[in-house]
């Protein structure tokens, strides 16, 4: 089958809780639908970004299922059988959608970034450093996941952000992680084209297998990658300190989102929900966000810290 025949199916992965962006992201309530000072919901604005495809499924753990139609209302849901992180889902994706879909190409994108904006080297970003470009396109060296700073600085010259945007058929993709630590998912996959239809085993071999990233598990251990560079904004609203990138400052430097004040005060990123009022005096480079009832306060340059508090509150049930 040509590539003009193959049908293309945008998989949009919503099954995360956007952590680092506790308190406003929250077990019950993701990122994925709060709005983040736009209109519409990240996910919303994501199903209109990718509406060019043949189809949309929005791939999602059980709990968040029923919410996905209020913001992405034309496309399908696909619950995954436990949340495995990016990997596991992706080849339960992929192994689900050959089933329904003749040789289906699989656009697979994030359903919680920013697209648009000013954007500068970071550490809590994976880069792709390329081979010789030609013809529009770039053999994958290597990726390079969460430098640190330093290192994130060199590699702004020569290397593009890893956005986390990949495109491959069903076939290709588990071809690739067949031989990763995904390949009990793709083992049960091929089982369940051939097996007792009555049995799921590719359901309980991704309750089974261990969380692990797409990066980590396929595009890091693949020699048939490629890039293509694309001439769009992009932020992943990883961390608070991201704020600074897609709001607007005032004449101190200050990000404000919601019902907040900033006296006296410098280079803050302040963020409610809107019920609540925060003022910050006197203080500079922090985060400082209330949403529903909950107060966060770290230093800008710590916000990927927030992981921690999540960490202690996972484990009293509280997150």
């Amino acid at each position: 089958m040509s590539a003009a025949d193959r049908p293309l199916v945008a998989v949009v992965l919503a099954g995360g809780t956007g952590t680092r962006l506790y308190p406003a992201s929250r077990s019950d309530r993701p990122k994925q639908f709060r709005s983040f000072g736009g209109d519409r919901s990240l996910l919303a604005r994501t199903a209109d970004r990718v509406a060019f495809a043949d189809e949309t499924v929005v791939l999602t753990r059980e709990a968040f299922a029923e919410e996905v139609p209020d913001h992405a209302p034309d496309a399908d849901v696909l619950v995954e059988p436990a949340p495995r992180d990016t990997g596991p889902a992706l080849a339960f994706a992929a192994a689900r959608l050959r089933e329904r879909f003749d040789d289906p190409v699989l656009l697979c994108v994030p359903s919680d970034h920013h697209v648009e904006g000013d954007f500068e080297s970071a550490a809590g970003y994976g880069y792709v450093e390329p081979r010789r470009e030609a013809d529009g396109y770039a053999p994958v060296r290597r990726f390079v996941e969460k430098p640190d700073s330093e290192t994130a600085a060199e590699l702004v010259d020569g290397c593009y952000w890893n956005a986390g945007v990949f495109a491959w058929t069903a076939d290709a993709f588990l071809r690739e992680a067949r031989d990763s630590p995904l390949g009990p998912v793709v083992a049960a996959a091929n089982e369940r084209e051939t097996g007792d239809e009555r049995s799921d085993p590719l359901a309980a071999a991704v309750r089974e297998v261990d969380p692990v990233s797409v990066d980590y598990a396929v595009m890091e251990r693949t020699d048939r990658a490629y890039v293509v560079p694309a001439a769009f904004e992009w932020d992943d609203l990883g961390s608070w300190d991201a704020m600074d990138r897609v709001l607007d400052a005032d004449a101190g430097g200050n990000a404000v989102l919601g019902d907040a004040l900033a006296v006296d005060a410098a280079d803050n990123v302040v963020a409610t929900d809107g019920d609540t009022h925060v003022s910050v005096v006197g203080a500079d480079g922090l985060a400082v966000i209330a949403y529903d009832d909950r107060v966060l306060v770290v230093p800008k340059d710590e916000a990927q810290r927030v992981r921690e508090v999540v960490e202690e509150l996972r484990g009293g049930d509280a997150f």
